[in-house]
């Protein structure tokens, strides 16, 4: 069981053979996991410095003279403190850097509310332009950490801390793509919607449901934006009713775009499973989802009160 900036640094490695990536770091490589691309690839390896910003805009310098440029460093960092250069230097051009942010959401643990981000999918995806990413197991990473190197613009990849459970696996298949979502169980009853870690807890959650009779739709919806909206709609029509879970603010994230969809296309009832408007603070990744409730029994709890409303 990997965690996905685990399998973020392994899939620059391996990808580093196939495109003549760059990557940069804000001095955290080990963390990141972009240790193994520099240790392959140090011609092509950059070491900023804890300069955040200053590396934003130094990719931006790159990709403008044609490269393709990964800058690594934790969310709230990324997102937090270099939006400005993402923002003007990056995004307004149009230009070809992927920001990859790891340990964003509160179950990285210990590190506390500084650092744990829980705003950086709603400001990322406020950016005109910006593709918003977030897998959830190794091989969906590796799927969208290429789908990234192919897209011509600006991506944001979020990647968690700790080892999450495989999703794809015993049969499953990833077929990630930009703009589209992947149906992991399909259901009749009402549909969980999910990103990153949150989409194994919401597989548990459609198990427990199916042993109270509840047949329960659960969809990766790794690409946050541009999202499926196709999906959503024709899930909606379903199922009747939709739960989103994610380790992120419920404002902004990806209840907050589930609902724009449904609002505009198919309005039926919604429940969000999320941090509600809090920071994070420091503990053990399971207390803390314990206490902000990101667990496949508050999912099984938001699916039942969801259905209630329909």
């Amino acid at each position: 069981m990997n965690s996905t900036r685990e399998a973020y640094g392994q899939a620059l490695a391996e990808l580093g053979e196939k495109y003549p990536i760059y990557v940069f770091d804000a001095d955290l490589s080990k963390a990141t996991q972009t240790v193994h691309f520099a240790k392959k690839f140090p011609e092509r390896f950059t070491n900023m410095g804890i300069a955040e910003s200053n590396m934003i805009g130094y990719a931006a310098g790159y990709a403008a003279c044609g490269a393709t440029v990964f800058a690594s460093t934790f969310a709230e960092f990324a997102a937090g403190r270099a939006y400005d250069q993402i923002r003007n230097s990056v995004a307004y051009p149009h230009l070809n850097v992927k920001i990859a942010a790891t340990h964003g959401g509160v179950l990285i643990g210990a590190d506390g509310g500084s650092h744990q981000c829980v705003e950086d999918l709603a400001l990322m995806r406020a950016i005109p332009g910006m593709v918003v990413l977030c897998p959830a197991d190794t091989e969906e990473t590796r799927r969208c950490v290429e789908a990234a190197i192919l897209y011509d613009g600006p991506v944001y990849l979020r990647f968690g801390r700790m080892g999450t459970p495989e999703i794809y696996e015993n049969g499953k298949t990833c077929t990630f793509e930009i703009g589209k979502g992947t149906v992991v169980e399909d259901g009749t009853d009402v549909t969980l919607i999910a990103v990153g870690d949150m989409v194994s807890r919401a597989a548990t959650a459609a198990k427990k449901l199916k042993e109270e009779g509840i047949s329960a739709a659960v969809i990766d919806m790794a690409s946050v934006k541009p999202i499926d909206e196709a999906l959503v709609v024709e899930y909606a029509k379903k199922t009747g009713c939709i739960v989103t879970a994610e380790d992120h603010n419920i404002m902004g994230g990806l209840g907050g775009a589930v609902s724009e969809v449904l609002a505009k296309h198919q309005p039926v009832p919604q429940e969000m499973v999320g941090l509600q408007d809090q920071f994070g603070r420091s503990g053990t990744p399971a207390d803390l989802a314990e206490y902000y409730g990101l667990t496949a029994e508050k999912i099984v709890e938001a699916a039942k009160k969801c259905m209630q409303r329909k």
